[in-house]
């Protein structure tokens, strides 16, 4: 009886989580701070954590949520509005545009490429709103731009914004962070060939679509996969978006200029594509600049850190570091202060739109620092153990078939694949532990899981619906992607169970 009872105590907090934001519709920012608050009320009572412990392991997650969270998503919307407000995106837009007539290999190029390097530079429903508009603009209905590019905006999340989703993962579960990067690469293969002929699909209006174009798609795919899985197998997280963006891109957009096909008569002369794309360029060259491919400077720059104690009992001390110089979120704010200097913000607005943009997010700030203190306070107090035990014992090694949907879970409740790891990582690699396997496979396997329910989160279709002008057809548009996700998350959940269990 006590262990039933401390299993749906322990759940509680998520359970409560998903009512408030999709039964009530509660804002997140205000319904993860209701849920922090009813997680100390249950980790003080039940679960013996004392009042010491609780502050301590809110502050500590609190502090890991705005370093290195926060700063990211923060220096990234920053870049991205320097570039709005000096007109580089619309140079951008108006360079993707004049590539292709086709519309099938518009959705590749946009959607996918370009919709896949916002995503491993900024993320944060830059992924959806951006290609949808531009989609839009070359007319592609509005429906079909929205749901194209909410399905795109699946496998490029996993390493999103810099790879934060995989760092934090590691950081939660104590797991080598180029192990798990390679898992997620392996167990999201098929996905990175798949996803390219349904948006052509999709686009084409079926199957028969796909004839025409269907080795240049195959082609967008492959090199999509194969630079992410080099990259996340020798580097680590950060670039594994980019190198598979930019692959599928550069590919696509070379071999589309062999197709017969008119292109758009308004080019951009490629100084000034070169000129307006310079913060993204810089953000790639000093993240490159600090991985382990330049260790010399990786090590010179990783000495200047700051460490804080975080005493959560007489025998327990967190430890969180702080690496002022090699974290993304500084080079890619350095990245856009250069940049956007040298594209021709003045400083007046360059400090303008710093406040404007830290004003445009204090509500996901909010949401970030509680959603990480709450997910510290449930591992550290027990709650997570005990949940991932009940579920091992309930399901037996069929649990390794569900992970990918508790990843699924995470994203569709808080809208981020990064909340989603902070949520339930440390959950599916103790659930790993008790199994007997590779606590890398599941931890990984909510990161892949965490990418199909990317499709159909609120936040995600509220974007879509905005940038597509579709208030009306919020509904169908979710109807639609749901499909495609659970479709997405039976393959990948079948695949990952057949592979790890047979």
């Amino acid at each position: 009886m006590t262990d039933i009872l401390s299993f749906f105590l322990a759940v509680t907090p998520l359970a409560l989580l998903i009512i408030l934001i999709l039964m009530l519709r509660v804002a997140v920012h205000y319904a993860v701070l209701i849920t922090l608050l009813i997680t100390w009320c249950i980790a003080g009572w039940h679960f013996d954590f004392s009042l010491q412990a609780l502050s301590v392991a809110s502050l500590y997650g609190a502090a890991k949520g705005l370093w290195p969270i926060v700063i990211v998503i923060f220096a990234a919307i920053y870049g991205y509005n320097l570039m709005l407000g000096n007109g580089s995106m619309t140079v951008i837009k108006q360079a993707l545009a004049a590539i292709s007539d086709d519309k099938r290999i518009q959705v590749l190029i946009i959607a996918w490429g370009f919709g896949g390097f916002l995503e491993a530079v900024a993320g944060y429903g830059t992924a959806v709103a951006i290609p949808v508009g531009i989609l839009i603009a070359l007319g592609i209905p509005p429906l079909k731009a929205a749901v194209v590019s909410l399905i795109a905006n699946t496998v490029p999340t996993a390493f999103g914004a810099v790879g934060i989703p995989v760092i934090m993962l590691a950081e939660q579960t104590g797991l080598a962070v180029q192990t798990l990067s390679t898992h997620v690469i392996l167990q999201l293969a098929a996905f990175n060939i798949l996803l390219p002929f349904v948006l052509v699909a999709i686009i084409g209006g079926g199957i028969k679509a796909i004839r025409g174009v269907f080795w240049i798609t195959l082609c967008c795919g492959v090199a999509s996969l194969l630079p992410q899985y080099v990259v996340a197998r020798y580097l680590g997280a950060e670039l594994p978006a980019f190198a598979g963006s930019l692959g599928g891109l550069i590919v696509t957009i070379v071999l589309a200029r062999y197709q017969k096909t008119d292109r758009a008569p308004q080019g951009v002369a490629l100084p000034t594509l070169f000129k307006a794309s310079l913060i993204y360029l810089f953000t790639f060259i000093f993240i490159v600049l600090c991985s382990p491919l330049f260790p010399a400077i990786k090590q010179s720059l990783g000495a200047f850190y700051s460490q804080i104690n975080f005493p959560l009992s007489s025998t327990d001390t967190l430890l969180l570091k702080i690496e002022w110089l090699t974290t993304p979120g500084v080079l890619i704010l350095l990245a856009s202060l250069i940049g956007g200097a040298i594209q021709g913000s003045q400083p007046k607005e360059m400090l303008s739109l710093f406040f404007a943009t830290l004003c445009q997010l204090k509500k996901s700030i909010v949401a970030i620092l509680a959603i990480v203190a709450m997910a510290t306070v449930m591992d550290k107090s027990g709650m997570i153990t005990v949940i991932a035990t009940t579920l091992v014992a309930t399901t037996g090694i069929g649990y390794v078939f569900l992970s990918p949907v508790i990843g699924a879970l995470g994203t569709f409740i808080t809208g981020s694949d990064t909340n989603a790891n902070v949520l339930f990582g440390k959950l599916q690699a103790t659930a790993a532990q008790q199994l007997g396997i590779d606590p890398h496979v599941l931890a990984a396997a909510n990161t892949a899981g965490a990418t199909g329910g990317k499709m159909i989160s609120p936040q995600s279709i509220a974007i879509a619906v905005s940038a597509s002008k579709l208030e009306h057809l919020s509904g169908q548009i979710m109807s639609t992607t749901l499909k495609y996700c659970l479709l997405y998350i039976f393959l990948l959940g079948l695949g990952i169970g057949l592979f790890y269990t047979i």
